[in-house]
């Protein structure tokens, strides 16, 4: 067993946080001293690891604490997973670099954005989020994705792009009018045919996450014009609604 102090000393995870993730129950320790001093074991250890590998693909406490909890959490494929991102991430920062020392060198004519492409990364987020649920939707994913090429990934990703293009053309008009609920439609059986069966209740929930601010939303309102992918948002709830 260790105590607090000793588990801050050797992780570098302040005391002050520790006694928050107990006190949120993401992390009890193994037991408590009369004198109410925390102690923890290899166990508790070995789930601090874990929380901290997710801390360092920047998961929110709320979902971190939701997939340690599942009962069906398989801590060898979480692993697996983990690795498969920092990888990722790791490429995208060594990119990065290579850009600045090439700014550096030559000067800021060098327009190359591609370093700051996170798509691979954010593709591979969500698929991995969605699989440590073990969802029907992503089983049915990845038999059909297993023998995709770089290739056939970037020309899926070119063909739902289109698509967001066409609300971008028609997002003055009204969220439910007949031509914006036929583009949900359409929008909805491509990702049945490629992806997973999109019900309307995940369909819904993808709708929020396009509005919702983050990587969805910039990278469609770049493609599609500004206010494509809020405008999707709002038609993908209207047809929800019915």
């Amino acid at each position: 067993m260790m105590t607090v102090h000793e588990v801050s000393k050797v992780t570098g995870v302040s005391i002050r946080t520790l006694q928050y993730y107990d006190k949120i129950g993401l992390l009890h320790p193994a037991e408590y001293t009369g004198s109410g001093y925390r102690l923890y074991d290899d166990a508790a250890l070995e789930k601090l690891q874990q929380i901290l590998l997710f801390r360092e693909l920047e998961f929110p406490l709320k979902d971190i604490k939701e997939i340690v909890a599942r009962p069906d959490f398989d801590k060898a494929k979480a692993l697996e997973q983990q690795i498969e991102l920092l990888t990722l991430k790791k490429e995208h920062i060594e990119n990065l670099i290579t850009l600045a020392r090439e700014i550096k060198r030559i000067g800021v004519k060098a327009l190359d954005f591609t370093a700051f492409d996170t798509s691979r990364i954010d593709e591979y987020f969500a698929q991995a989020k969605a699989s440590w649920g073990h969802t029907p939707e992503y089983k049915e994913f990845e038999e059909k994705d297993k023998n995709r090429t770089p290739e056939d990934h970037q020309d899926l990703t070119n063909q739902m792009m289109s698509i967001f293009s066409e609300f971008g053309l028609i997002k003055d008009t009204a969220p439910n009018s007949d031509e914006a609920q036929e583009l949900v439609k359409k929008l909805q059986e491509f990702i049945t045919e490629h992806f997973y069966t999109c019900s309307n209740k995940i369909l819904a929930g993808l709708g929020k996450m396009y509005a919702a601010g983050g990587d969805f939303t910039r990278n469609i309102n770049e493609i599609a014009g500004e206010g494509a992918a809020e405008f999707a948002s709002a038609a993908i709830e209207a047809y929800c609604k019915f």
